[in-house]
């Protein structure tokens, strides 16, 4: 079997979204006097958190679009009636502290130098287009990624098979050719897994119970490890340590 491409999730797989989301809500929050609202730094973090999961889990469901679960993450932390501009400019306001703390993981450029003469690559996230071209580009990789698909213009989410074999059908391949590389043992190891694809789980110590792992992807902790794995020619990288 021979893989001739790699379709990337975004979202702590290339970029460090939690890192960024935590500096950035840490920034917002004290610039709207709010960090003592919910008994310290950690505690307003750890709320946001897990409003952000359960409107984003409404948005993947289809349940709501994606600008009305912005303003819903906002309604919910703030437990407050806010109209839809209001909402939306405190978003905003805090999208400026949340892009100020972009960054893609070390591991990602050296991965897609590496990869760069043997596969070709794209996109597959759960978010839109607009969002996530404009971070490609922002982080200096969009000209890198042949395709960029996302659920938002798509119409199905990950982890339904139907998103997996768009990406597939984008680069005229057939599942079986392509690896997914993404962060989530679910939504992309075992959804990848399930649709065909031959999936990798990075697995960057997520908060996932890593006991209960899907038996489908492939597990590493570094994208050093994917070109190996991929059976690229290239030195660089190291055997898989979780395979």
């Amino acid at each position: 079997m021979v893989i001739r491409a790699v379709v990337w999730d975004v979202d702590d797989t290339l970029f460090d979204y939690t890192s960024a989301d935590r500096a950035g809500m840490r920034a917002h929050l004290a610039a709207e006097g709010l960090l003592e609202r919910y008994g310290g730094a950690d505690e307003a973090l750890a709320h946001w958190r897990e409003v952000t999961d359960r409107q984003w889990a409404r948005f993947g469901a289809g349940e709501v679009g994606f600008e009305e679960q912005r303003r819903d993450r906002v309604r919910e932390f703030l437990a407050a009636e806010l109209t839809d501009d209001e909402a939306e400019a405190w978003f905003h306001r805090y999208i400026g502290h949340y892009e100020a703390a972009w960054s893609l993981f070390p591991d990602v450029l050296p991965a897609l130098d590496a990869l760069a003469a043997s596969h070709r690559h794209a996109v597959l996230s759960n978010s839109s287009i607009r969002v996530q071209e404009r971070k490609l580009r922002t982080l200096g990789v969009h000209h890198r990624f042949e395709a960029v698909l996302c659920a938002a213009e798509l119409g199905v989410s990950k982890p339904e098979a139907g998103a997996f074999l768009a990406a597939c059908d984008a680069l005229a391949l057939a599942p079986h050719e392509v690896a997914y590389v993404g962060d989530h043992p679910e939504i992309d190891g075992r959804g990848a897994a399930d649709a065909g694809l031959w999936s990798v789980w990075i697995d960057r110590g997520g908060p996932y119970e890593t006991s209960d792992a899907p038996s489908g992807p492939h597990r590493i902790a570094s994208l050093a490890e994917l070109p190996v794995l991929l059976g690229s020619d290239t030195r660089f990288g190291a055997p898989s340590t979780f395979r």
